[in-house]
C-alpha cells in the first residue's frame, strides 16, 4: 500500500476537526405560559447566547449572507409557527455591497406557535429548529442547525394567551430575487444576439461583405434596401434554422452547412451574381412579380435584397452552424418560444453590422461620381464572388469524394482569378463599361500590382507549401503528402484515424497512450484551419505524435456520423465544431477544448492536462474538500498547470465575509506572481455550488482558477500553501493577512 501523500494528511486534518468546536451560539427554549387550549397559541421564548467576537444574521437580513431561520420540528401538535425578533443592527457591509442585519451577545426571540384543534388534553412538547451562520472578523462558520424544545399542557379550560412583548416585530423573510421567466428570456436573447455578432467574424461570413457592398452599388432606396436585406436574413435564417432543428435535431444546422444540395445551390447563386457583376447580364425581376408585391418602382430591389438575405443565410451555415446548433440545443429546454425568438435574436445580431454595410453604397451614390471607378469596383467584386464560389464547389467535391476539384486545380483557379483582377486594373483586360482611353492612376496601378503579386504568391501551394490563414478555405494536400517548409524542410503529416473511436481506444490501450478526439466536419472552415495551421507547428505536432488521433465527423448524413453527433451532444452538451476531447487509455475524459485558437500555448496546456501531468501529490489535493474538483461549468477542473508550481489553495464561500476580503489580494497575487511559478486556486464551498458562484463572479471577479468542492469544512476561509512537490508547507485558518500569505509563498518557493 502506498503512503498517503502529505497533502492528503492536511485534508484529513481539515475534516477531522469536531463540528462542536465551531458552534458559537448556545440556544435555550422555554414556554411563556403553562397551559393553553387546543387550537390556541402558545408563546415560546428562544434565547441565543452568541460568543464574544461573533455575530449571526437576522431572519430579515437582505440576500447575501445566510439568514437565521426557524421551523417547528418533530411536533405533531404544531400547526404553524411565527417568529418575532428584536431590532437587529443594520449597517452597510461593503463585502456584500448591501445592508446587512446582525445580532451579537445575548438575544431573545419569540415563537408564536399555532396549535392543532384536535389535540387531546395533557402534556405536550414542542421543538423548534434554528439554522444560522456565524462570522467573526476573520472567519465564517458554515450554517449550523440546533434543536431546542419546551413542554406545556393542553387544558380545555385554559384561556391563557401570552402577548408579544413590545419592541419585537414579526420576522418575515424578504423575498429573494427570483429569476423570472421574462428575466431569463431577456438574458437568453442577449446571449443569442451576442452569438450573432461574434459569428460575423467567422471566415464564412466575411466573404459576404464584398458581395453585399457590390450588390447594393447602384440600387435605389438605400435605407429600404438595407432594412429589407436584414429582414430577409432574420426571417429566412429563423425559418431555416427551425426547420433544420425540427427535422434533424440541434445538429441539423451542421448538416445543412455540409449538404451537397445547399452548397451546390450557393455555388449557382454565386455564379449568377459573379457573372452579373462582370457584365454578362443584369439581374432583373419580372414586372408581374413587382405588381404582385405592390411596391414602388424599386420593388425589384426588395426581391433582390430578400434573395441576398437567403444567399447570405445559406452561405453562412458552414461556419455559424455550430453557433446556431449550440444555441438551439440550449433553447429547446426553455419552451416552444425560445427556439423562435432565440433564432430571431441571433439573426438580428448577425445582420446588424450588414445593415450599416448595406447603407454605405446608398451613401456612396450621393457622392459626386469620380470617373469610372464604380464600374471597376463591381467587376473586381465579381472576381471575388467567383473565388468564393470555388470554396462551396470544394465543399460539394469534399462531401461526394469525387476528387475533381483537387488542391492544385483549386489554387490554380484562384491564381488565375487574382491575376485577372490585376490585369483588369492595369488595363490589359477590357470589359464593358470602361473607356479605352482611361488614364492609369497611381492608386489603380498599385492595386493591380498587388493583385498580380497576390495571385503569384499562391502558386507554391500547388506544390503542397503551406499558405497560412487561407488553408482553411482550400483543399488540403492528398493523404500522405507533406507540407513544404519555408527552407525546404518538410514535416510529415499527423496520422489520424477517421470515424473509428472504438479502434482508437483499443490502440491507445495497447500502446498505453492518450486519445485526442477531434469532433470535426467536412464543411467546417475552422476545423480545417486548425489542422492546416496549428497542428503542424513543431511545438504542437511533437506532443500530438505521442497521442492516438481520431477524427469524428459530425456533419455528414450517414449513421456513423449521426452517432458521433449524438455522443457530442449528450456527453459534452454541445454540437459545436471544432471540439476536442482528451481521453486517457481507460476511456476517462481528461479535458476538453472548444473552438479555434491561434495560440499554441493554450492548445499545449490542453494536451498536457490531466492527472498524469500533475503528479501524485497535487492530484491528492482533490481530496481536501471531497474532490475531485469541478469547474463552475461542471467539467473536471484542469490541474495540469499545477505541476512544478507553488500552489495557493483557498477554500471560500460567497456568504463568507473574510473570504470576500481576501479575494483582492489573491487577484493581485495571481497577476504579480503567476509568471514566477505560483498558481492561485479558489475552491468554493457553497452548498448551491455553481448556482451561487456564477452570479457572484459577475459582481466580484476572481482572476484566478475557481473550482467547486464538495462536502464541508468546519470553518472558512482556509488557505493552504503547497510547495512544488505538493507538500503542505503552511495552513491558514480564517482571514490571513496578505503579508503572511506572501511570506509563506516565498518560503515554499525556496524549497
Amino acid at each position: 500500500m502506498r503512503c498517503i501523500p502529505v497533502i492528503l494528511l492536511g485534508a484529513l486534518a481539515v475534516h477531522g476537526q469536531s463540528a462542536s468546536d465551531f458552534n458559537h451560539v448556545q440556544w435555550t427554549m422555554s414556554a411563556e405560559q403553562a397551559s393553553t387550549k387546543a387550537g390556541g397559541t402558545v408563546l415560546a421564548k428562544l434565547v441565543a447566547q452568541i460568543d464574544p467576537g461573533w455575530h449571526m444574521y437576522s431572519p430579515t437580513t437582505p440576500p447575501g449572507p445566510i439568514a437565521t431561520t426557524f421551523r417547528a420540528v418533530d411536533s405533531p401538535a404544531a400547526e404553524s409557527v411565527a417568529i418575532f425578533q428584536p431590532a437587529p443592527v443594520r449597517k452597510f457591509d461593503p463585502n456584500f455591497n448591501a445592508d446587512t442585519e446582525t445580532f451579537e451577545g445575548t438575544q431573545t426571540f419569540y415563537a408564536r406557535i399555532q396549535l392543532k384543534k384536535d389535540l387531546a388534553a395533557g402534556p405536550v412538547e414542542l421543538a423548534v429548529e434554528s439554522r444560522y451562520q456565524t462570522c467573526s472578523g476573520t472567519s465564517c462558520i458554515p450554517p449550523r442547525t440546533r434543536r431546542v424544545s419546551a413542554k406545556f399542557t393542553i387544558d380545555p379550560a385554559s384561556a391563557a394567551e401570552a402577548p408579544i412583548p413590545r419592541g419585537f416585530t414579526e420576522a418575515i423573510r424578504p423575498a429573494a430575487p427570483t429569476s423570472s421567466d421574462d428575466a431569463n428570456l431577456f438574458s437568453f436573447l442577449g446571449i443569442a444576439f451576442g452569438f450573432g455578432l461574434a459569428a460575423v467574424f467567422t471566415p464564412c461570413v466575411f466573404p459576404m461583405i464584398p458581395i453585399t457592398i457590390s450588390y447594393f452599388v447602384g440600387q435605389k432606396g438605400g435605407l429600404r434596401q438595407a432594412a429589407t436585406f436584414c429582414m430577409g436574413i432574420v426571417v429566412l435564417f429563423t425559418a431555416l434554422g427551425l426547420l433544420a432543428t425540427l427535422t434533424m435535431g440541434p445538429a441539423g444546422v451542421n448538416h445543412l452547412g455540409a449538404s451537397v444540395w445547399v452548397n451546390a445551390f450557393i455555388s449557382i447563386v454565386f455564379l449568377v451574381f459573379g457573372m452579373s457583376l462582370l457584365g454578362a447580364f443584369e439581374i432583373t425581376i419580372p414586372s408581374s412579380i413587382l405588381t404582385k408585391l405592390n411596391a414602388a418602382s424599386n420593388q425589384g430591389g426588395v426581391v433582390g435584397s430578400l434573395l441576398m438575405g437567403l444567399t447570405f443565410a445559406l452561405a453562412s451555415f458552414a461556419c455559424i452552424g455550430p453557433f446556431m446548433g449550440t444555441l438551439l440545443a440550449a433553447s429547446v429546454t426553455g419552451g416552444k418560444l425560445r427556439p423562435v425568438v432565440g433564432m430571431m435574436a441571433f439573426a438580428s445580431g448577425l445582420s446588424s453590422p450588414f445593415f450599416l454595410l448595406a447603407l454605405f453604397p446608398a451613401w456612396l451614390k450621393k457622392l459626386p461620381r469620380n470617373g469610372e471607378w464604380l464600374a471597376r469596383v463591381k467587376v473586381v467584386m465579381g472576381f471575388f464572388v467567383l473565388a468564393a464560389l470555388l470554396k462551396y464547389l470544394h465543399n460539394v467535391d469534399d462531401v461526394l469524394k469525387t476528387g475533381i476539384l483537387t488542391r492544385e486545380r483549386f489554387i490554380a483557379a484562384w491564381v488565375v482569378l487574382a491575376v485577372m483582377v490585376g490585369l483588369y486594373l492595369l488595363g490589359y483586360v477590357r470589359l464593358p463599361g470602361i473607356s479605352s482611353d482611361a488614364e492609369l492612376g497611381a492608386g489603380r496601378l498599385l492595386a493591380g500590382m498587388l493583385a498580380v503579386a497576390a495571385g503569384l504568391s499562391l502558386t507554391p501551394g500547388m506544390f503542397n507549401a503551406k499558405l497560412g490563414e487561407i488553408e482553411a478555405y482550400i483543399p488540403p494536400p492528398e493523404s500522405g503528402a507533406v507540407f513544404g517548409g519555408a527552407a525546404g524542410v518538410s514535416a510529415p503529416e499527423l496520422a489520424w484515424i477517421e470515424n473509428d473511436l472504438e479502434g482508437a481506444f483499443k490502440r491507445a490501450k495497447a500502446e498505453n497512450k492518450k486519445v485526442l478526439v477531434d469532433f470535426t466536419g467536412d464543411a467546417c472552415t475552422n476545423c480545417k484551419w486548425m489542422k492546416a495551421n496549428l497542428f503542424p507547428r513543431p511545438e504542437v505536432a511533437g506532443p500530438m505524435r505521442n497521442l492516438v488521433l481520431v477524427e469524428l465527423y459530425t456533419d455528414r448524413s450517414d449513421a456513423v456520423s449521426e452517432s458521433y453527433q449524438k455522443l457530442e451532444a449528450e456527453k459534452f452538451h454541445t454540437v459545436a465544431i471544432p471540439f476536442y476531447v482528451l481521453y486517457d487509455s481507460d476511456r476517462n475524459v481528461v479535458s476538453t477544448f472548444a473552438d479555434r485558437t491561434e495560440e499554441s500555448s493554450k492548445f499545449l496546456a490542453f494536451l498536457n492536462s490531466g492527472p498524469a501531468a500533475v503528479g501524485n501529490a497535487v492530484v491528492a489535493a482533490s481530496a481536501l474538500a471531497g474532490g475531485p474538483f469541478k469547474t463552475v461549468d461542471g467539467a473536471p477542473l484542469d490541474m495540469g498547470g499545477w505541476k512544478g508550481k507553488v500552489v495557493v489553495v483557498n477554500y471560500w464561500a460567497t456568504w463568507c465575509i473574510p473570504c470576500r476580503q481576501e479575494i483582492p489580494e489573491f487577484n493581485r497575487m495571481s497577476k504579480e506572481l503567476g509568471g514566477a511559478g505560483v498558481e492561485v486556486v479558489g475552491i468554493n464551498m457553497d452548498e448551491e455550488g455553481a448556482e451561487a458562484v456564477k452570479p457572484f463572479l459577475k459582481k466580484m471577479p476572481m482572476n484566478y482558477t475557481v473550482g467547486l468542492g464538495t462536502g464541508s469544512l468546519a470553518q472558512l476561509p482556509v488557505t493552504l500553501i503547497l510547495d512544488r512537490s505538493g507538500k503542505t508547507v503552511k495552513r491558514f485558518d480564517g482571514f490571513a493577512k496578505p503579508e503572511e500569505i506572501r511570506a509563506a509563498v516565498v518560503d515554499a518557493q525556496k524549497l
